[in-house]
C-alpha cells in the first residue's frame, strides 16, 4: 500500500508552499535542491513545516487543493494544531 503526503514547506521569503508526494523524504530533498523548478526553487531554501498522511491520492489532492486556497492564517493554524482558530477562520467570510 502506498502513502501520500500533503505538506507544507516555508520558504526563505516566508512564504509558504503547499504540495503532495508519494515520498515526502524525496519530495523535500528535491525542492531544497533545487530540482524541482519553479515556485521554490527561487526561494530556497526551504523547511518542512506540516506533513500529513494519506492512504487514498485522490483524497491527498482534494487536500493539498483545499489548503493552497488558505489564507496565511488558516495554514498556521494548522501547522499549530490550532483547531480552535482553524475552524473559527474557516467560519469568517473573508477566508
Amino acid at each position: 500500500m502506498i502513502d501520500y503526503f500533503v505538506y507544507i514547506l516555508k520558504c526563505s521569503d516566508d512564504s509558504y508552499y503547499t504540495g503532495v508526494t508519494n515520498d515526502l523524504e524525496r519530495r523535500i530533498g528535491e525542492h531544497q535542491n533545487g530540482v524541482i523548478k519553479g515556485y521554490t526553487s527561487s526561494r530556497l531554501p526551504v523547511r518542512l513545516v506540516y506533513s500529513e498522511r494519506f492512504s487514498d491520492i485522490n483524497q491527498a489532492i482534494k487536500v493539498e487543493k483545499q489548503i493552497k486556497g488558505w489564507s496565511r492564517k488558516k495554514k498556521e493554524a494548522l501547522m499549530e494544531g490550532n483547531f480552535d482558530l482553524l475552524v473559527e477562520l474557516s467560519n469568517q467570510k473573508s477566508k
